[in-house]
């Protein structure tokens, strides 16, 4: 991984950040017609390169489908949005999601429901994903 530090023109000033073991767990199955998220599934991603979760849901003529496996964050997201078109929930849809967090490509989480005062309190924003992606992408591209 790298940081930018300071860019000047023809010169781009880097930093690897060495040392820093990250790895991640994530639900791994192939055209499974059942949702594939129990612990016979999970495995360990690969140390500094999987570290992303994905998940693929695909709508076939004998129902849904799923793929889910460890990714590098800028294949799942080059997937992810490369296939956004198609991700309708119609027959032949295919949705391809990524996530960063462990097991965060098993079953949705289902929704609390929200009391009054969680209703009105504002949230931090988010930022996006995909925008991420391309800042990581853009700053590696660059040292």
């Amino acid at each position: 991984m790298f940081f930018a530090l300071g860019c000047l023109p023809n010169v781009c000033v880097c930093v690897c950040a060495a040392g820093l073991a990250l790895q991640i767990q994530c639900y791994q199955c192939e055209e499974m017609t059942h949702d594939c998220s129990t612990p016979e599934f999970i495995v360990n991603c690969t140390v500094n390169v999987q570290d992303m979760c994905q998940k693929e849901v695909l709508v076939k003529d004998d129902g849904i489908h799923y793929r889910k496996s460890c990714a590098s964050s800028g294949a799942c997201l080059i997937a992810s949005s490369g296939y956004q078109q198609f991700c309708t929930g119609k027959l032949n849809s295919v949705c391809i999601t990524c996530c960063n967090a462990p097991l965060c490509n098993g079953p949705r989480q289902k929704k609390r429901p929200q009391s009054a005062a969680a209703a009105v309190t504002p949230t931090a924003p988010r930022l996006h994903v995909f925008a991420l992606s391309v800042v990581l992408l853009l700053s590696s591209a660059l040292c």
